[in-house]
């Protein structure tokens, strides 16, 4: 399509209130406009329309009553509901699983990668979150924890592109297969780990570039035992982080704010999210929403209900990031972590993923590769 979006456009290089045109091939042809002072985004008339590039989320397991797992049509789905959020491109989230349930769940999303359906967020691939963690860290995971086998990974691979891997860096044989994946083209983050602080920096050492929901399911910081949490805080430069007040305290999060550079955010969305109170499933897992939250029949936090445009405004809102701060922490910084520079801002060139929000950073309009997404039903 071609168009012009009118309003506070947020550009690497600052906001600034005028025009954006969408060219005929889906991209933006020109930003045009005059400068906005840094740290007065929200002030005058143009805070009132607010022009950001479209949310980038990597860690994806459902929405909308259903999870990726099931496959099927379940990740378009999902991708359909997450888009009306805001979230303009994804990684659909594996669960730890039996090789037969991941590519159950891989083979549809393959398909999607190769010719994205409209409406939809574009799903650039899979976040295998597991099986190559350690059985003693679960979490929210079923018990089909294992090393890490790269020939499997490589057949999984041949049916959607993996382009993020979950693992624990203390498990025998993983610290010794993450320059072996790195060179087999994989992006590996630390996470349910038992693992200690020399663990983490030596895994980040022979290539890991991240860290799995920063804080859960990982060994925490204690100023004699760092953990796997003080060695992100100490030499990570990103790391992913679940900001729905539940998983991980405010006061943590102004933490890892102040060490990690491109901390983003995540939602580790379930089926649950957008749902009325109920049951719902996570991978082979019966989950319960309740109370705003998502959890197993014995409490423990199970994925969450957030979605990224709340996100957004628990960043800025709650927290007290400021806005385009938090706008790059909702987009930019992940799309620097998987290398991909033409998302996640907007600039001459790049995809027109636009969302449109009010003075109150609520999404009025969402633009997936300037395509038009019907958010009249975001819940």
């Amino acid at each position: 399509m071609t168009g012009t979006l009118e309003g506070r456009i947020f550009t690497p290089r600052g906001a600034v209130d005028g025009t954006l045109r969408i060219g005929p091939d889906g991209r933006i042809a020109a930003i045009e406009g005059s400068p906005v002072p840094e740290g007065r985004e929200r002030e005058g008339e143009g805070g009132n329309r607010l022009l950001v590039p479209g949310f980038i989320d990597l860690h994806v397991h459902g929405g909308g009553g259903r999870d990726v797992m099931e496959g099927g049509d379940a990740a378009l789905q999902v991708a359909r509901r997450h888009a009306r959020h805001g979230t303009t491109s994804l990684l659909a989230t594996t669960m730890t699983a039996p090789l037969e349930d991941l590519r159950q769940a891989l083979e549809p999303v393959g398909a999607l990668c190769r010719a994205p359906a409209a409406g939809a967020a574009r799903i650039l691939g899979m976040h295998l979150e597991g099986p190559f963690i350690n059985p003693g860290k679960l979490g929210a995971q079923p018990d089909f924890a294992r090393p890490v086998a790269l020939a499997e990974l490589q057949q999984l691979d041949a049916l959607a592109p993996i382009r993020l891997l979950t693992l624990a860096p203390e498990v025998p044989g993983n610290m010794d297969a993450i320059e072996a994946l790195v060179a087999a083209g994989f992006r590996v983050q630390i996470g349910h780990t038992l693992g200690t602080y020399e663990d983490g920096v030596q895994a980040l050492q022979r290539g890991a570039r991240g860290f799995t929901h920063l804080f859960n399911a990982m060994t925490p910081l204690h100023h004699r035992m760092p953990g796997m949490v003080g060695a992100a805080l100490a030499h990570a430069q990103f790391a992913e982080v679940i900001p729905d007040l539940l998983h991980v305290h405010p006061g943590a999060i102004r933490a890892a704010l102040r060490s990690i550079p491109c901390l983003y955010c995540v939602t580790d969305s379930t089926a649950a999210t957008g749902m009325p109170d109920g049951e719902y499933r996570l991978g082979r897992q019966p989950v319960t929403k309740c109370l705003g939250g998502v959890r197993l029949a014995d409490g423990t936090l199970a994925g969450s209900t957030l979605t990224m445009d709340r996100a957004l405004r628990n960043l800025v809102d709650v927290i007290g990031v400021p806005l385009a701060d938090a706008v790059r922490r909702v987009s930019t910084h992940a799309a620097d972590f998987l290398g991909i520079g033409d998302r996640g801002r907007l600039a001459e060139g790049g995809w027109a993923d636009v969302v449109v929000l009010d003075g109150a950073l609520h999404v009025q309009e969402v633009f997936v590769e300037g395509g038009a997404i019907d958010v009249a039903h975001a819940g």
